[in-house]
């Protein structure tokens, strides 16, 4: 390898949603830096096949309550 291009492999500690830890190497932050993830395998849909449902009615009903002055004003 040429000397002095490549960026500094070290140590971070990583904090998963539910709270467990585990160390790993990286070149991400500093020595010694905690990584704390809002996303990782155990939470996120993709990886447990567990899908939020979101009340879509309500979202469109609240969108057209928030900007229905904004509306095509008639003649």
């Amino acid at each position: 390898m040429k000397k002095d291009i490549h960026p500094e492999y070290h140590e971070v500690n990583v904090v998963m949603t539910d709270g467990t830890e585990f160390k790993t190497r990286t070149t991400w932050g500093s020595p010694g830096d905690t990584l704390r993830l809002d996303i990782d395998p155990k939470s996120h849909p993709a990886w447990t096949g567990v899908q939020r449902l979101m009340d879509t009615g309500g979202q469109v009903a609240k969108f057209n309550k928030r900007f229905a002055s904004f509306g095509l004003k008639s003649s």
